[in-house]
């Protein structure tokens, strides 16, 4: 707010739902900062900022700004490279358990149909004996 224009401690404070103690302390760690300069004017005191010690910061900032953006680039393309090996595992997986379950199928298929009824091996020993 006081970005814009020189505000006194009351009129920020009416915009807050704190205290006036507590935004005049806020505002007192912004003047050590020296971030707000504190002017009298009259019996009221105005807030007005010095946004110009932010580029410091912005400075400080960007150097880590660049180091994450890095990392965490690293971090997807990690996450790309495993999402695709768990892809292909998956479907390798897939593929052989169809596999083994057509060859199941296979084995049990033609072993029904080497398999002869017991009837009909009664029905041969019968018939040798005759």
């Amino acid at each position: 707010m006081i970005a814009h224009q020189s505000l006194n401690v009351n009129s920020v404070a009416g915009h807050f739902d704190v205290s006036r103690t507590a935004i005049y302390k806020h505002v007192k760690i912004l003047t050590e900062c020296g971030l707000v300069v504190m002017k009298q004017y009259g019996r009221e005191r105005y807030c007005e900022a010095r946004l110009q010690k932010l580029s410091l910061v912005s400075d400080w900032v960007e150097q880590y700004r660049k180091i994450w953006s890095a990392r965490l680039d690293n971090l997807d393309n990690y996450l790309k490279q495993l999402q695709s090996t768990m892809q292909v595992s998956t479907a390798e997986a897939k593929r052989k358990q169809s596999s083994a379950t057509e060859t199941k199928q296979r084995r049990s298929s033609t072993a029904e149909t080497k398999k002869k009824p017991l009837s009909q091996i009664k029905n041969k020993k019968h018939a040798k004996r005759k």
